[in-house]
């Protein structure tokens, strides 16, 4: 069986891990409405991808009633 023969230390261990953190995540204006959204998905507040219509929102008045 495969064993250190000796102790990784905290730095060689964390130059090994520099890589691993998380990354801001990507937003984007919708260039039909100009909401945030998210790269490559459907605006979640008109429903358009690609300067088309692919989700067909409800309104606010159809929810009340």
């Amino acid at each position: 069986m495969a064993v250190p023969k000796k102790k990784i230390s905290s730095s060689r261990r964390g130059k090994r891990r520099s890589h691993h953190a998380l990354s801001d995540s990507l937003v984007m204006e919708c260039p039909n409405c100009g909401a945030e959204k998210r790269p490559h998905h459907v605006c979640p507040s008109c429903g358009y991808y690609n300067t088309r219509q692919v989700v067909l929102l409800k309104k606010e008045e159809d929810k009340k009633e």
